[in-house]
């Protein structure tokens, strides 16, 4: 596989976006760092040219910790998002009306409670552009009194469940009570 070689606007945006990293020393290390080098600003393109692309906004993470997942320890949660959980049922809420689906989505998380089910998949759907009325909703339901009796904790679903579009929900041990 032949690597890319970066434009010039990618070589100053990485430039600029690591300017005050400094290199750590460790035991190994027997020879000082090179000092910093910056690059040539890339000259501007000429007035008829066309727009460029938007550049990619460059994410700052800790390490490959996942974000803390409410009700699941950092270890599970990694687990879940990976989908290293064998998933017990599915509910597809597409066709739902907002209140159909809150009432609906309820009675599955207690049917599957009550099954002795542990991790499931809430398909929501992602609406249009993204903006879907129950992909909004749903984690704000599960996170209410009433799903909390059921519900341990919850995550966006791996691409091939549905991705941005579905959730992993992890159900508390024990029967349900209706």
């Amino acid at each position: 596989m032949r690597r890319r070689m970066l434009t010039a606007e990618e070589r100053a945006l990485w430039a600029h976006a690591t300017r005050a990293v400094k290199r750590l020393a460790t035991a190994t290390d027997s020879t000082p760092p090179p000092p910093p080098t910056v690059p040539e600003p890339a000259p501007s393109p000429p007035p008829a040219a066309a727009p460029a692309a938007p550049v990619a906004k460059i994410r700052q993470s800790a390490g490959n910790a996942a974000p803390p997942v409410p009700g699941l320890d950092r270890r599970t949660a990694q687990r879940l998002k990976r989908g290293r959980f064998p998933i017990d049922a599915s509910f597809d809420l597409h066709g739902h009306t907002q209140a159909s689906a809150h009432d609906a989505l309820l009675a599955f998380l207690q049917r599957s409670r009550g099954r002795g089910f542990r991790h499931v998949l809430v398909v929501t759907g992602r609406g249009a552009a993204g903006g879907g009325v129950l992909k909004r909703s749903v984690p704000r339901w599960l996170q209410e009194p009433g799903f909390q009796r059921h519900v341990l904790g919850f995550t966006e679903a791996g691409p091939r469940h549905g991705g941005e579009g579905a959730l992993y929900v992890v159900l508390r041990r024990g029967h349900a009570s209706s």
